[in-house]
């Protein structure tokens, strides 16, 4: 019997993203703390989290695969939240703009039967256009990205910032690296086809 699968997030972007695939899912809430621990570099951030927000999804039945997922966004070295506020979208802007920043998403997928996990981290860079401050203002006026990590939504205007986007996902960016996910998937002889 195929294993059910289980998504560790209640982010409406990872579960829209991981519709694609239709197969049945539920989504938990994860459980664990994500602040980052002293000098962790971004890649060991997201992979750390993305597999404890796995692990934090406890079921009964053994028989799931339960998928984490974190992201962070860099600009020139400093790992930058999601701005909450329309000031603080702007200056995440600013900062972008003309610049190339990286995503780091991890992805861990737990087997509850063994208690395996496989984790990895994704790079995904995108080529920011050289923006004005008028440009920023009304970007950030109509769409309010104030829940996204760099302040964009590159599924909606957010791709007009855009130079380039660089990386062996596009769902990478958004949160959740579907190609790799089917690969994992498949590991576990878990067909999506």
């Amino acid at each position: 019997m195929q294993p059910k699968l289980i998504l560790a997030s209640t982010s409406p972007f990872r579960r829209t993203i991981l519709e694609k695939i239709q197969v049945p899912f539920d989504a938990i809430s994860p459980n664990c703390d994500e602040t980052p621990q002293e000098n962790e570099s971004p890649t060991a951030l997201v992979t750390r989290l993305a597999e404890q927000k796995a692990r934090s999804c406890h079921v009964q039945d053994p028989n799931h695969l339960i998928i984490g997922s974190d992201q962070v966004c860099v600009i020139n070295g400093q790992i930058i939240g999601k701005p909450l506020t329309r000031e603080k979208a702007i200056i995440q802007l600013q900062k972008a703009s003309g610049q190339i920043i990286t995503f780091y998403t991890g992805l861990s997928l737990l087997n509850t039967t063994t208690m395996t996990a496989e984790t990895l981290c994704e790079e995904f860079h995108v080529h920011f256009r050289q923006l004005t401050s008028q440009q920023i203002e009304n970007y950030v006026d109509k769409e309010m990205p104030l829940y996204c990590a760099g302040s964009f939504k590159c599924e909606g205007l957010g791709i007009a910032l855009f130079d380039r986007l660089e990386g062996k996902d596009p769902n990478a960016l958004i949160g959740l690296p579907l190609i790799s996910l089917i690969d994992m998937l498949d590991r576990q002889s878990f067909s999506v086809l």
